[in-house]
């Protein structure tokens, strides 16, 4: 549950992920004999696609990812949430929200990374100015 928690709100570092990844690998392939050189039957790219092709563990860069999308997608929706109302009233009075200005938090500005990826996604219309209307 925590760990749900921290990637919904932060981005992970990818030396984090590195770690982690390289601990469910161990736990994966080696079992209970960590000290075991077998070389893996498949590859983690594999192992951590859908259950149809693969064994469907979770690539935690891509959940990160998604997670911290879902605040972009209350962001533009305008959801009646506190942080949502705080963050246009503050920085974004005008409706517009500035392409190059990164404005707000460190977790704000850690959200805004994934603006290109959630625009592609959603097919957001973009200016072709700096500025984008939502």
């Amino acid at each position: 549950m925590m760990p749900n928690k921290y990637m919904c709100t932060l981005e992970i570092p990818k030396v984090v992920i590195k770690q982690i990844d390289k601990f469910r690998k161990n736990c994966h392939w080696r079992g209970s004999n960590i000290n075991e050189g077998k070389r893996p039957k498949a590859t983690w790219e594999m192992v951590c696609t859908s259950k149809k092709g693969g064994l469907g563990i979770i690539n935690l860069e891509l959940q990160n990812q998604a997670l911290l999308m879902k605040n972009l997608n209350k962001f533009f929706n305008r959801k009646d949430i506190p942080w949502v109302n705080l963050v246009w009233e503050k920085h974004y009075k005008n409706g517009r929200l500035q392409g190059t200005v990164k404005k707000g938090s460190f977790w704000w500005r850690d959200v805004l990374k994934l603006l290109i990826p959630f625009k592609e996604m959603a097919n957001i219309q973009v200016n072709s100015g700096d500025s984008c209307f939502f």
